[in-house]
């Protein structure tokens, strides 16, 4: 039963039975409505426009539960579970962490963010969260403040958490997985600059790295 006192999740999109794109097995995809970037080629703006808030369906932590269950048997099945999206998904990091506590620990729980968000948040969700999906956009300062309009010191203060986690998980924890995207963005970075940012992200000790580019449309 939910209470007054539970977080609060404003979802935009509840999509089911997503394979590949949104971490391992069958997951559901849930998407949270706010962003911190305001990029130039945004692929999500209905995740950040005021005209979307209007329409979200705002969940507790029990109420998302039962509204996703249905699928327990393929998330079992395969590995899979719950990925929450957004926009920025770690906005809603006590969430996040409530949701664990109500749907235990079978299910696979996948955040997919761009870590631009205060380091407690990230923080409050590592011992609730299987596996992080990261899109860096560029390591580079300046292409990054350029295209997303935000200083890049909030993304690599976490990327160093996440690979300290990875270097060193708690005694009795689980492993954190992190999954890193770096795309080439038409008229902001290279092919060059793409290199080395999977360099440096490797030197930080990530291994799954994804490189692609964005087609624009």
């Amino acid at each position: 039963m939910s209470n007054n006192s539970s977080p609060r999740l404003p979802v935009f999109a509840i999509e089911r039975h997503r394979l590949t794109t949104d971490g391992q097995g069958v997951s559901t995809l849930v998407g949270a409505y706010g962003c911190t970037l305001a990029c130039r080629y945004c692929i999500n703006p209905h995740a950040w426009n005021s005209d979307t808030l209007k329409k979200c369906v705002s969940f507790t932590p029990e109420t998302l539960y039962e509204r996703v269950r249905q699928d327990e048997l393929y998330f079992l099945a395969t590995g899979g579970g719950i990925t929450f999206g957004g926009g920025e998904s770690l906005l809603h990091a006590e969430f996040i962490r409530a949701f664990r506590q109500v749907c235990g620990r079978r299910w696979r729980l996948t955040v997919e963010t761009s870590l631009q968000i205060p380091s407690e948040r990230l923080e409050m969700t590592l011992d609730s969260v299987d596996e992080y999906i990261v899109d860096i956009k560029d390591l580079e300062p300046e292409t990054y403040l350029a295209y997303t309009g935000m200083p890049i010191d909030r993304l690599l203060a976490n990327l160093r958490i996440l690979s300290s986690r990875i270097a060193s998980p708690p005694q009795g924890g689980a492993p954190v997985s992190v999954h890193i995207r770096v795309p080439l963005i038409p008229g902001y970075n290279t092919p060059k600059q793409l290199q080395t940012s999977a360099e440096k992200l490797r030197s930080m000790g990530f291994s799954h790295i994804e490189t692609f580019p964005y087609v624009l449309k």
